[in-house]
């Protein structure tokens, strides 16, 4: 990360979920994760409160706290029960007069739009994948193989299997059908970038930067449908993918190719409107960088790529987070007069 005066005193109010629809394993992960990244800011001198939601009652939770005591290290990335409400929960610290970590409410729900994000990367110049919106399963002369079919409305590799990659318009049309009737959404046919893959985090707002880009590595796979990071191998310990993926940071990039990557991403987190932190998905074929996805929401857990970024740079998680809280008290009506 880029050298910034960090305040390490700044006091925290931490802010995440925990759905009791979730099982006992997934609850007892969560928990673990909310007292490493306590922990870790807490040992650098930072004064912390933790906030648990545990129902769709935040603005509640949020009474019990004073904004102008605290920057809002917003975890929360979903209000209990309720999908896609992460650009909710940042609304309703907005209207509370919080000052909080990450994007605004609307760049939150702008970017589940993938469409529309494509739309504004291209317009900004930022090189994407050829793709075309499904509302009804046709193979409609796309004639782009290996191609990929996504929902066009999800995060977190939801609905992404090795059965995402297609070979033939009939397959194409096939997975399709299975998108529209699954999740009730579009599909998105994609140009499968059958090249190598970079997690870069951004850090920044106002002069944002890369990190360490990391590199997953499918080497270990000879069949197309396995190259690329599914649900499984994301949230499935001990299936093939989630073994057998290897996450490499920092990557193996010549000077140019660095370069050509840092200035695809800077130019994504921008046109995005993402805010202190972000992960980019980027493929790399032929010698051109396309931008995949943008994550304004990124995991910011300790094993996570974006620590893992920190980590390759000599900064420790708790260093990374402080780091987080410094940018987003640069916009706290009382901390900002006081300190910076």
């Amino acid at each position: 990360m880029a050298q910034v005066r960090t305040r390490t005193d700044l006091p925290i109010l931490l802010l995440h979920n925990v759905d009791h629809s979730w099982t006992g394993p997934e609850i007892e992960e969560v928990e673990q994760a909310v007292s490493e990244l306590q922990t870790a800011v807490a040992e650098l001198g930072h004064p912390v409160v933790s906030a648990p939601l545990h129902n769709p009652d935040l603005p509640s939770l949020l009474r019990q706290f004073d904004p102008d005591d605290y920057v809002v290290l917003n975890w929360c990335e979903a209000i209990p029960g309720i999908s896609h409400s992460d650009y909710r929960v940042a609304q309703m610290l907005e209207d509370s007069g919080f000052t909080f970590t990450g994007a605004c409410a609307d760049a939150l729900a702008f970017s589940w739009d993938k469409p529309r994000v494509k739309e504004r990367l291209t317009q900004h110049g930022i090189t994407i994948p050829r793709w075309r919106l499904y509302s009804r399963a046709q193979k409609d002369g796309w004639n782009c193989f290996p191609a990929i079919v996504k929902a066009s409305l999800e995060h977190s590799s939801v609905g992404i299997s090795t059965e995402s990659v297609v070979l033939s318009p009939d397959e194409m049309e096939h997975r399709i059908e299975y998108v529209l009737d699954t999740y009730a959404q579009p599909a998105i046919v994609e140009d499968f970038i059958d090249g190598r893959e970079f997690y870069v985090p951004v850090f920044g707002d106002g002069d944002p930067h890369i990190l360490a880009p990391v590199e997953m590595d499918y080497g270990f796979f000879q069949d197309v449908h396995q190259r690329l990071c599914t649900f499984d191998a994301k949230f499935t310990p001990g299936s093939n993918q989630y073994e057998e993926i290897n996450a490499r940071v920092p990557a193996d990039l010549t000077p140019y190719e660095y370069a050509q990557l840092e200035r695809i991403c800077l130019a994504a987190f921008t046109a995005v409107q993402c805010r202190d932190y972000a992960r980019m998905d980027v493929r790399l074929r032929d010698g051109i960088f396309y931008v995949i996805d943008v994550n304004p929401n990124a995991d910011i857990s300790a094993d996570a790529s974006i620590a893992r970024a920190a980590a390759a740079e000599g900064y420790t998680y708790g260093q990374m987070i402080s780091h987080l809280i410094t940018l987003a008290a640069e916009r706290h009506p009382r901390f900002k007069q006081h300190w910076f």
